[in-house]
């Protein structure tokens, strides 16, 4: 504004650490109680969230252990009470999958936990308590499909043959154990959200549509052009006839903002929308369609103004309760880790990874296998490596623990369930943040199962895991949470 002209910020990497917020950590006190038969029937938990200096969505990610700490499972009895707290430690912000790896890290390990305690195995312990109709979700939502239940028979033939496998490959110096947990993320922006999205019939024929639907790497190109193709099939519109625009409010309206695992979802309905006004405003009485210039000698318009709003499923935030109906749609899933435990040395190498998964319908599944690939690799980040504590140490790639290509296994395995979703776009929900959800659970998990170590502060460092070999205490942060009563 000053100068006129483009400028940007230029950091060097120890500002970039610095300055920019983190995934802020959730310090979890949590019970289950089950019945005999394994059905859990009351649920308690008590947190702080320790979100730097500033207070930017930390109210939100309240919200969201509230609405994601014992997800996946009909628990009729929740008892939950979390507390956001300002700190001097490193500020704390909105990053993929929000709130849930922290919630879903305390409950999914509380859940390998009951079931050793239960002598029952953790997935059938699992498989018992998943969502089927009757149950609600934590914000006495009913969920919008049931397909935990077959994203667990999806991985069950998978886990048996890992935990078969893992016997057969196991030594004293290097033991292989098997992992599971459940992973569950809502699309939208809690409560009401809306987007808009232009489409215009041009006088060659082509179509073009408008809207802003930001792109960090998730492929929203994509997302745009496959479902405005699809509304525009009755027209014979091919892809290459559909001319995006996207990215400047200049030229195209507002999407609303590129988190949440909103965008195919709430921009994809908008999309709709608009594209349909075309198609039904151009259809002709023999079921044709009108040219550019019929249109324009008919005194057609030629744009349409797509809106789309989470209000046509009665979305509300949730109250001060934890309860609402803040998603129409979420995404679900199952992830299996098969993992390597070095007894020399503590560190843990993934070996496999396995995701069932349920985002509805898919639109365009290279994209898609991206987000999950990309997912899936961030969660063994923040299974093994990844940190940030100290400023002087943690202020390079390799300090903070960012995975190396090595720490990654070229074995991984999606499975796709198809359960399409009644108000999304051509059956679609989101897919971005499932992948995160919950797959360093899976392997914090595994690692237990591999040599009886439970981490339950992450990362998994070698020392970590070592220190339970020797029955050494293993070294974690603690915090105080406020309520002295649980």
């Amino acid at each position: 504004m000053a100068t006129g002209k483009p400028c940007f910020l230029n950091f060097n990497y120890f500002q970039q650490i610095t300055y920019t917020g983190k995934r802020s950590p959730f310090f979890v006190d949590l019970k289950y109680g089950a019945n005999k038969d394994g059905k859990i029937i009351a649920m308690e938990a008590n947190y702080a969230i320790d979100h730097g200096p500033y207070s930017e969505f930390g109210d939100l990610l309240n919200c969201r252990g509230a609405q994601f700490i014992g997800a996946g499972y009909g628990i009729p009895n929740i008892r939950s009470v979390g507390y956001t707290v300002c700190t001097n430690h490193g500020w704390g912000s909105a990053f993929r999958a929000y709130g849930s790896p922290q919630s879903l890290f305390a409950s999914e390990s509380a859940m390998d936990i009951l079931a050793e305690k239960m002598g029952m195995d953790p997935l059938e312990l699992r498989y018992i308590n998943a969502y089927r109709p009757g149950d609600t979700n934590p914000s006495g939502q009913e969920p919008e499909v049931f397909s935990m239940v077959d994203a667990i028979d999806a991985i069950r033939p998978k886990y048996k043959a890992a935990l078969e496998e893992a016997k057969k490959l196991s030594t004293p110096e290097k033991k292989r154990g098997v992992g599971v947990s459940i992973g569950v993320y809502g699309c939208g922006i809690d409560g009401v959200d809306g987007a808009e999205v232009w489409a215009e019939l041009l006088p060659d024929g082509r179509v073009q549509v408008s809207t802003n639907w930001q792109d960090h790497g998730q492929g929203s190109d994509m997302g745009l052009l496959a479902t405005s193709h699809e509304a525009l099939r009755p027209m014979g519109i091919k892809p290459e006839q559909i001319k995006l625009v996207m990215n400047d409010m200049a030229l195209a309206p507002a999407g609303g903002p590129a988190g949440g695992s909103r965008s195919q979802f709430v921009i994809g309905n908008a999309c709709v929308n608009g594209c349909q006004q075309l198609v039904d405003a151009l259809k002709k009485p023999d079921g044709t369609y009108m040219t550019y210039d019929e249109a324009v000698a008919a005194k057609i318009p030629l744009k349409y103004v797509g809106q789309w709003s989470t209000a046509v499923g009665n979305a509300v935030a949730i109250d001060e309760k934890g309860q609402g109906k803040p998603f129409l749609s979420y995404m679900y899933g199952c992830f299996l880790a098969e993992v390597e435990v070095d007894t020399k040395t503590g560190k843990t190498q993934v070996v496999k990874m396995t995701l069932a998964a349920d985002i509805g319908r898919i639109a365009n599944k290279s994209v898609v296998d991206g987000q999950m690939y990309g997912g899936i690799a961030q969660g063994i980040g923040l299974a093994l490596t990844e940190d940030f504590e100290d400023l002087k140490k943690h202020t390079t790639i390799a300090a903070c623990g960012i995975p190396y290509p090595k720490d990654i296994p070229d074995n991984m395995e999606i499975i796709y369930l198809d359960h399409p979703r009644e108000l999304g776009p051509f059956g679609a929900s989101g897919v971005g943040e499932l992948p995160l959800t919950s797959p360093h659970v899976a392997i914090a998990n595994a690692i237990y199962n591999a040599c009886g170590v439970r981490i339950t502060q992450l990362p998994a460092l070698p020392e970590k895991v070592l220190a339970g070999l020797q029955g050494r205490e293993i070294p974690i942060v603690k915090r105080p949470i406020k309520d002295p009563a649980f």
